[in-house]
């Protein structure tokens, strides 16, 4: 199973990093994962929102190929840890292999993105800021594979 992580922006700050580095550590018993950060464009030095919500949506098609997308967004489907493992679960058995998990920048992504993603997910009605959204998603998929192979991991 390969997972990726594609995510606009960098996490500046090292807690942020070490804490996805951790989980993306620990997932390497289940899955060959990696994460891809695509340079956030500032959107007064792209023409505006949408031209720079455009850039991105270049540089995140490029990064998940051929892949299974979930697209993180508010308005996509909420899902308990365990409905959340058993859907992963399903799409391995039904032989997607290559799942990328995309997260966009402050202002969301380009229509193109939204197109192309096969699922949207999303934490909840909360806003999140997007360097814990991607703290959130790794332990998420971490607990995942902990729930699939009914391994202990703290409730």
């Amino acid at each position: 199973m390969r997972i990726t992580i594609v995510a606009v922006g960098k996490l500046k700050e090292r807690f942020w990093r070490d804490a996805v580095a951790e989980y993306v550590k620990r997932l390497g018993a289940y899955a060959n994962v990696r994460v891809v950060e695509i340079t956030d464009r500032d959107p007064a030095k792209c023409g505006g929102d949408e031209k720079a919500r455009e850039q991105e949506a270049a540089d995140i098609l490029k990064a998940i190929g051929e892949s299974y997308v979930i697209l993180l967004a508010i308005d996509g489907c909420e899902r308990s840890s365990e409905d959340f493992s058993k859907h992963l679960n399903q799409l391995m058995v039904g032989g997607t292999s290559d799942i990328a998990f995309v997260i966009g920048g402050s202002t969301g992504v380009a229509p193109s993105v939204r197109v192309r993603a096969n699922e949207l997910l999303s934490f909840g009605p909360i806003t999140l800021p997007h360097n814990l959204a991607r703290v959130v998603l790794a332990e998420q998929i971490y607990r995942a594979f902990k729930i699939m192979r009914g391994e202990p991991y703290h409730k």
